[in-house]
């Protein structure tokens, strides 16, 4: 009789045992789901192009070497300055913050790097502050509405401009994509770290909306 109680005992625990491997796995494999097809939207995203004339063009920062941009930040504040030329967009707002007490901010190296390449100071504007991306937005909005603005062309790499714009929309700007031509991740082994990263951010900023409205 005890033998019987005891063997029904190891059999409720080893099927419990058995739905909670059922169960982690199958949330892995929902997660492992997720991800591939968010990393897929991410870069199907990257061919949205916009030729809207807007009234100014966000840069958005990237880590600068010194005075100069680096390779990925150039790649950025040459594809704005190409706009600008062209009639598209009339003014530019450079954003980012400095890495390190002391140093030049991006958005301060931004803007040198365009007025050497013949854009007019007067058309410049610049915030020094932020740090991410959503920072980057935010101080925007606030620069923009001093200035006038009502619409804006987000100029980032291809495979940052879905969450970029994802951030956009959610804070309210009117905004449009306009990634950049050439990237300075050229090969698989650098953009597939570029994409993952990516695909994690832009995961946790869904979870995080999600919250928000449970809230």
């Amino acid at each position: 009789m005890i033998e019987g109680k005891v063997g029904e005992q190891k059999r409720v625990k080893r099927g419990k045992r058995s739905w909670l491997v059922i169960a982690i796995t199958s949330l892995a494999l929902i997660g492992i789901l997720w991800a591939i097809i968010t990393a897929w939207l991410i870069t199907e995203y990257t061919s949205e192009q916009s030729t809207r004339h807007s009234d100014a063009a966000v840069i958005l920062g990237a880590a600068v070497d010194g005075d100069r941009p680096s390779p990925v930040f150039r790649e950025r504040i040459e594809h704005a300055i190409v706009l600008y030329r062209q009639g598209i967009i009339p003014k530019l707002i450079f954003t980012g913050g400095s890495g390190r007490d002391g140093e030049r901010s991006e958005a301060e190296v931004g803007r040198d790097y365009a007025v050497e390449h013949g854009v007019d100071p007067s058309d410049i504007l610049i915030e020094t502050q932020s740090r991410i991306t959503e920072e980057n937005l935010v101080n925007t909005i606030a620069i923009g509405d001093q200035a006038g603005y009502r619409n804006y062309t987000i100029v980032s790499d291809p495979l940052h401009m879905k969450r970029a714009m994802k951030l956009a929309i959610e804070l309210g700007m009117d905004a449009v994509p306009s990634p950049t031509q050439t990237t300075a991740y050229q090969t698989w082994r650098s953009q597939i770290p570029f994409l993952a990263r990516e695909t994690v951010l832009y995961m946790g900023y869904m979870v995080k909306g999600w919250i928000d409205n449970l809230q």
